[in-house]
């Protein structure tokens, strides 16, 4: 097994892979920003290495500094988490010619699917059912517009390179088209460094449902059921829950069928996700995520599979640790992305300082997170502060657990999305698992959201009143503790 692994990336996610680690018995190596000098991943590492200002393009996403810290600290492995390099072939290249592990897909795997053109096209090829769309990349807006007369609207616009929903904009009719094409073209270009667009069907009462898969080196390879994410703001997901709601054991069956196979049309080993849009009975290939998903931890909760470790597992060349037939689900299992930002100002980004932190407890919670009291929220990066999941034997209960865990939850200092996340679990319509992908617009969630907003600043009031309290009587008898052992010495 490896003896030291170097995580190339931040926050709780660092600290998820590092905490892995170290049950694993590895060493760990952070590498930090800045801005993030005092976070709490780097002092959970056993090293640490500086590799910039706090600009991404300037650290986490510069590979130059991010090799010497490989090279300088003797790591034999890299862990890349999500987001930044994760899903970058030339990192992954550049770790190959170096002797470096890269803990992922391959270069040629990453290339071929990083590509959604591309990705469709080999989807369809092995038979497995794609959205309607464009087969290549929009040449113009005279292109546009007749592709999207042929499809039919509404249609979607995406960036064929890149993920997480960046860029992508709904057309209703031909006269939004060239400004649509224009705005997704502009984003791909400064996000991804690639303008290549296409066009898909909009699909009507969409839910987007996908399949963790785990495949090694000796042409295992499993999956580890659904997971549905439906809750999304501008294509982003907020609230996730495995399995889905509106699977029945042979729909999973049959999509899971579609995943391996997608897997396996595209050589993939290790960690990965095959999405899919699922409509009116009807499932479609959506994209593959190569990397561990922000969402991991509720598919670890109802199957008892620890991805992180597997992930080291077959990087190091051993088998998953699992057949087919061993894979089951255990209850029910939801996460929310608890991220600084308002709800009711667009979701908007809200970075500051956490004057008050104390995260919920008890059965069937689980918080990962990378805060405390007394942290500084960057503006630099994501707004994510940690993804509280809960389990629980059935959905209801889990829903149940979840607003219990909410309500504990103390965040004081930046404006969470908290409240949005209690007014999803209070609505109906969740709670009889009819979700799609616009389920915030359908159902006026931000109405309810400003009339908890309110209710939230109250009670953070009160707590955070008695968290102070609670903190100066524990500051005394630590005090006074003190001062005796003192004496006795």
């Amino acid at each position: 097994m490896f003896s030291k692994i170097l995580v190339a990336n931040r926050g709780e996610i660092a600290i998820r892979v590092m905490r892995a680690c170290r049950e694993l018995g590895i060493s760990t190596v952070a590498v930090y920003s800045e801005a993030d000098k005092n976070a709490l991943f780097v002092k959970y590492a056993d090293e640490a290495y500086f590799i910039g200002p706090p600009q991404s393009s300037q650290s986490y996403l510069n590979m130059d500094n991010i090799f010497n810290a490989i090279h300088e600290s003797g790591s034999e492995a890299v862990h890349p988490g999500y987001g930044f390099l994760s899903e970058n072939a030339d990192f992954v290249k550049r770790c190959k010619s170096d002797g470096i592990v890269f803990i992922g897909p391959s270069e040629k795997t990453i290339r071929g699917a990083g590509s959604k053109i591309e990705a469709r096209k080999t989807m369809q090829k092995a038979g497995i059912p794609v959205i309607p769309g464009t087969e290549e990349g929009i040449k113009n807006v005279e292109h546009a517009i007749s592709a999207a007369e042929e499809i039919g609207y509404p249609v979607i616009v995406k960036s064929s390179a890149g993920g997480g929903g960046i860029g992508m904009k709904v057309v209703k009719e031909a006269t939004e088209i060239e400004q649509t094409i224009e705005s997704t073209q502009s984003v791909a270009r400064s996000v991804f460094g690639d303008e290549t667009v296409f066009i898909e069907k909009y699909l009507e009462e969409p839910r987007h449902i996908e399949f963790q898969i785990l495949a090694d080196s000796h042409d295992n390879i499993v999956h580890l059921c659904d997971r549905e994410c439906s809750i999304q703001r501008r294509h982003q997901k907020l609230i996730e829950e495995a399995p889905s709601p509106a699977m029945t054991l042979e729909l999973r069956e049959r999509m899971g069928a579609s995943a391996i196979k997608a897997a396996k049309v595209i050589d993939y080993v290790n960690s990965g996700t095959i999405e899919f849009l699922y409509s009116k009975g009807d499932y479609y290939f959506l994209e593959v995520n190569t990397r561990l998903q922000v969402e991991h931890p509720i598919t670890e909760v109802i199957t008892g599979v620890d991805l992180v470790k597997e992930q080291i597992n077959i990087a190091y060349g051993g088998e998953i640790s699992m057949k087919q037939r061993d894979v089951h689900i255990n209850g029910w299992a939801i996460e929310c992305r608890i991220n600084a930002e308002d709800p009711l100002n667009e979701f908007t980004p809200s970075p500051g300082k956490i004057r008050r932190y104390r995260s919920p407890g008890g059965p069937g919670v689980r918080v990962d997170s990378g805060v405390y009291a007394g942290y500084t929220i960057s503006p630099y990066y994501d707004s994510l502060v940690s993804k509280l999941s809960v389990w629980a034997p059935n959905r209801m209960e889990a829903i149940s657990r979840m607003k219990r865990a909410l309500y504990e939850y103390i965040i004081v200092g930046v404006k969470t999305n908290i409240p949005f996340h209690k007014a999803v679990m209070n609505n109906r319509a969740f709670q009889n698992g009819n979700l799609t992908t616009h389920f915030i617009d359908d159902h006026h969630i931000l109405k309810e959201v400003e009339k908890l907003a309110y209710d939230e600043k109250s009670k953070d009031g009160s707590l955070a009143a008695a968290l102070e309290t609670d903190n100066k009587k524990i500051a005394a008898v630590t005090a006074a503790v003190g001062a005796y052992l003192n004496q006795r010495r």
